[in-house]
C-alpha cells in the first residue's frame, strides 16, 4: 500500500529512542521528510543523521517541551511547515499514591500533555490554513484503564486522550484529523531493564523469552502473549498519517495485544 507521504513533512517528538525512533524511522521509510526532536543535541542529530544516511530526508529540533522557552525554540528550528505532528514526548516515574507528590502530579501533567499542547498551538493553525495535516497523539490503556500505582502517569495519558477528541471536533470540515494510538507495553530498553531486574525475584529464569512470556502472564496479560514492539506502534501511525486515513478523526487505535478487554 502507498501511504502517499511523500512530500509530506512529518515531527515526531520524544524520537530519539524507543517509540518515537521507530515511528520517524518508519515515517521517513515511506517517503516522509521528518524532524527528530529532543532534549539531547548528540542523540537527536545521531538518530536524523542515520535517516539521512538511508537516503530519506531528515532534519532535527532540540527543545524541553515542557517548557515555553523549549517549544519556541523547536518552532523557530522547525517553521511551520509540518503536515503531521504525532506527539510521542513524555515520561513516567514508578511512582504510587504514597510517593506522587502534587509536585510530580504538576511535573508530570507538563511533560506528558502541556508539551504536546504547545505543539498543537504552534503547529497545527498552519495545516488548517493549507487545508490538510494530522495531529497523533500516542496514548496508553492506562488511560482508560487504570492500576493503582502511576496515578500520575495513568492521569496524563487520559488527558492525552480527551484533548486529541476535542480537537478533532475543532478541527471538523478543515482538513486536519486528530487522533490517538494507544501502545500496550512495548518492548523498549526501559522495559526490558525493568522486566530483568526482577525476574530473579519472582523464579522467571535468566532467558528473555521465558521472562518476556511471565512477565505478560503475571503483570501485563493480553490476548497475544507477548510484548509489543515498537515497530508495530509506528506502523499504526504511518496509517493515521496517510492519505487512506481521511475518514478517520477523534478514534483511538489501541495497539496493544487485546490487553483493553472493550468492545468500544
Amino acid at each position: 500500500m502507498d501511504l502517499a507521504l511523500k512530500g509530506k513533512r512529518a515531527l515526531v517528538t520524544g524520537s530519539t529512542a524507543g517509540i518515537g525512533e521507530a515511528i520517524v524511522k518508519m515515517l521517513a521509510a515511506e517517503g516522509a521528510s521528518v524532524i527528530v526532536h529532543g532534549r539531547d543535541e548528540t542523540r537527536a542529530r545521531s538518530v536524523a543523521y542515520a535517516i539521512a544516511g538511508s537516503g530519506a530526508e531528515a532534519d532535527f529540533a532540540v527543545g524541553d517541551l515542557s517548557t515555553d522557552f523549549g517549544a519556541d525554540a523547536v518552532r523557530q528550528r522547525v517553521g511551520d511547515g509540518v503536515d503531521i505532528l504525532v506527539n510521542n514526548a513524555g515520561s513516567y516515574q514508578h511512582l504510587t499514591w504514597d510517593t506522587a507528590s502534587p509536585a510530580e502530579w504538576a511535573r508530570t501533567y507538563e511533560g506528558n500533555v502541556l508539551s504536546g499542547v504547545r505543539m498543537i498551538s504552534r503547529f497545527v493553525p498552519a495545516m488548517r490554513e493549507r487545508n490538510w495535516g494530522r495531529v497523533i497523539q500516542i496514548g496508553g490503556g492506562l488511560a482508560a484503564q487504570p492500576l493503582s500505582n502511576l496515578p500520575d502517569y495513568s492521569a496524563s495519558l487520559a488527558a492525552r486522550h480527551n484533548l486529541a477528541v476535542s480537537l478533532a471536533r475543532e478541527l471538523q470540515g478543515s482538513g486536519v484529523t486528530s487522533n490517538i494510538v494507544a501502545p500496550g507495553a512495548i518492548l523498549v530498553p526501559a522495559v526490558r531493564t525493568f522486566f530483568e531486574s526482577i525476574a530473579s525475584q519472582r523464579g522467571w529464569g535468566t532467558a528473555w523469552a521465558d521472562i518476556e512470556r511471565n512477565s505478560v502472564k503475571e503483570i501485563i496479560p493480553n490476548d497475544v502473549g507477548r510484548l509489543g514492539r515498537p515497530e508495530e506502534i509506528a506502523a499504526a501511525v504511518a496509517f493515521l498519517s496517510s492519505v487512506h486515513a481521511d475518514y478517520i478523526s477523534g478514534a483511538t487505535i489501541r495497539v496493544d495485544g487485546g490487553a483493553i478487554r472493550s468492545a468500544f
